[in-house]
């Protein structure tokens, strides 16, 4: 008899939590409703920038107008710095993270992710004058050398986890963490793909990608959105699932080719 009422009351329970999750009004209604949605990102070439003209541009950009064309709604952009960017959207700066955020453990302690959006991963570049040759992670993890990484973002985790004998220079943005290279401070630079690539393309007498040009780390990126909302998880896998061709037209655009590069403010 105690079982059937344990098991009464966990039903109970069950049914009394689901009923609260349906009365609380999900995302995509509140988003309907107001005529907006909120995007949340941080400025990295070329997920999101500012063009000559003031207006934000990238990849993120791109996608984020398009779901909000296809909910009928307007984009509305808050650039967040990284760092800060989960606590802005846990109290409720903005609706979601659309900014190539790549999945992690600790990152999911605190909001939900969506299935992948785009494929990525971490990638290095090495001054040439300081390290000529690197052959192997081996030569990256030591007590002697500097790396540079964009600080709050999966940059030091990677530099951690790879080279946990390397110093660390961390800075707030990209431009200041190859710039700590190319002034000969760090003998390398962690950064998301493919930025890298585009700094030794840039610069190709100063730097180079060691390890035959392969990732270091492999991170797909997702939509971070607040928990408690599986409705709002629902809607944004299946316009996901639904937009693969364009996501991946425009992620080819963006990160395939640098055809956008006159695009870029002095």
């Amino acid at each position: 008899m105690k079982r059937v009422w344990i098991f009464v009351l966990a039903l109970l329970i069950t049914l009394a939590s689901f009923a609260g999750a349906q009365a609380k009004s999900s995302l995509v209604d509140e988003v309907m409703k107001r005529g907006v949605l909120k995007v949340g990102m941080d400025i990295f070439v070329p997920w999101s920038f500012k063009d000559k003209n003031g207006n934000l541009v990238g990849f993120e950009v791109d996608v984020a107008r398009k779901l909000a064309q296809d909910m009928g709604v307007k984009a509305e952009f808050v650039p967040t710095a990284w760092a800060g960017i989960i606590p802005s959207l846990l109290t409720g700066k903005f609706d979601v993270i659309i900014g190539g955020m790549g999945i992690t453990t600790e990152r999911a302690i605190k909001v939900n992710f969506t299935i992948p959006y785009e494929e990525g991963g971490q990638d290095v570049v090495v001054n040439k004058k300081m390290l000529p040759k690197v052959s192997g992670f081996q030569d990256l993890n030591k007590e002697s050398i500097v790396i540079s990484v964009h600080m709050g973002a999966t940059p030091v985790a990677a530099a951690k986890k790879y080279f946990p004998k390397a110093q660390l220079h961390q800075f707030d943005n990209d431009p200041a963490v190859i710039q700590d290279v190319l002034n000969g401070n760090a003998h390398a630079a962690i950064s998301s793909s493919p930025t890298p690539a585009f700094w030794a393309s840039d610069y190709p007498d100063k730097l180079y990608r060691p390890f035959g040009g392969q990732l270091i780390t492999f991170e797909p990126g997702s939509f971070a959105l607040r928990k408690g909302d599986p409705e709002a998880i629902f809607f944004f896998n299946a316009w996901i699932t639904t937009s693969r061709d364009y996501l991946k037209e425009r992620f080819d655009y963006w990160f395939g080719t640098k055809d956008w590069k006159d695009m870029i403010a002095e």
